[in-house]
């Protein structure tokens, strides 16, 4: 790990130097280039160098303590040693998860799919409430929403809805959300009050840029056809809706929710780039040895993630054992605490992995 620190203190002080060259300054592409990537290192060799300046202190208080003090003196300096050994310790650990390869797409805007599954009505009535727990939270971050497909239901439910949250980041805090959620509750429909039991499926992709994946047209079938929707809603005279198929994998998809055809292409094609993209993230991932894959971070969508259950008021996340009963709250949009809490879990796995890596 040090050797890793040492050269990373080295890179930073030669990217310093070179900010100052004038030839570095008026090349904007390569001046943001190293700016970034001195930017990232500052907070490693910052932290590196707080290592250093405690472990020196320890060196220090540990000399004094070999000699002869006063009584009072030795306490004190006694306290300090204690202090910054436990100090060191936590630095370390703080050193080791930042030399951890961070997630690439992390900074990356997303695309959520979230479609009904087992349940029927009810089912498509708890997706729409996903929508709008997942549109609250956006709201609250003052991230901006933008429906790119929806297929809703006469008693405003949703069969599926793709959506797109563009902010710098919102992928490394959403990324936990794939997977199944299932309901527990009384619903609307049901006459007898018994608790019905519903599942919807989240899928949170991360928004790429066209170079980052290579469709050939020619793979592409692409048609159109009429806008509709549920009550006239979405519904337009002019053959505006998208439909895209992706020959190789099969993968269809549609944009229906723009009155210009051109749009909605353009809408579909963003989707369609990320669903490749993480098709082809996910038989990276599977190549590399899938041992340790971390509980939180799978993104495994047929996995069951988290229970909502409306009747004791409690949301449960089953891969990290955490309940928490605010479910008003979390349905809101307060979703902070649950993806803290998720984030912790991962980074903390990461950590054992490292761990485990220098033994």
């Amino acid at each position: 790990m040090f050797d890793k620190l040492e050269v990373a203190e080295n890179r930073y002080e030669e990217i310093s130097l070179k900010l100052s060259d004038p030839q570095i300054i008026g090349d904007q592409e390569e001046y943001t280039r190293l700016m970034k990537e001195f930017s990232e290192l500052g907070v490693i060799v910052e932290k590196y160098r707080e290592y250093k300046k405690v472990k020196s202190d320890i060196t220090e208080s540990r000399e004094l303590l070999e000699g002869t003090l006063e009584k009072d003196f030795q306490e004190l300096v006694q306290s300090e040693y204690d202090e910054a050994r436990e100090k060191l310790l936590v630095i370390e650990d703080e050193l080791k998860l930042l030399l951890i390869p961070k997630d690439p797409n992390d900074n990356r805007s997303v695309i959520v799919e979230i479609r009904g599954g087992a349940g029927g009505e009810e089912a498509a009535l708890f997706a729409s409430d996903l929508f709008r727990m997942y549109s609250r939270y956006a709201e609250r971050h003052h991230w901006k929403t933008e429906i790119l497909d929806i297929n809703d239901t006469e008693i405003g439910g949703i069969k599926e809805v793709v959506f797109n949250i563009e902010a710098q980041g919102a992928y490394s805090r959403l990324k936990y959300e794939s997977g199944v959620h299932r309901v527990q509750r009384v619903p609307t429909t049901e006459s007898s009050g018994r608790i019905h039991t519903s599942t919807v499926t989240v899928a949170v992709l991360p928004e790429v840029d066209e170079v980052d994946v290579d469709i050939n047209p020619n793979d592409l079938q692409i048609d159109t056809y009429r806008a509709s929707g549920a009550g006239g809603q979405h519904v337009n005279k002019t053959d505006s809706a998208i439909r895209i198929t992706h020959a190789p994998t099969g993968i269809v998809v549609t944009c229906q929710d723009q009155r210009s055809q051109h749009k909605n292409k353009d809408k579909a094609m963003k989707i369609l780039r990320s669903k490749l993209y993480d098709i082809a993230q996910e038989q990276q991932h599977s190549q590399i040895a899938s041992a340790r894959k971390s509980q939180v971070g799978t993104g495994d969508r047929s996995e069951r993630i988290r229970t909502y259950n409306f009747p004791q008021g409690r949301i449960s996340d089953h891969r990290i054992g955490l309940t928490l009963y605010k479910i008003e709250e979390i349905m809101d949009g307060d979703l902070d605490e649950l993806i803290d809490a998720l984030s912790t879990a991962d980074q903390t796995e990461k950590l054992a992995n490292a761990s485990n890596d220098e033994q």
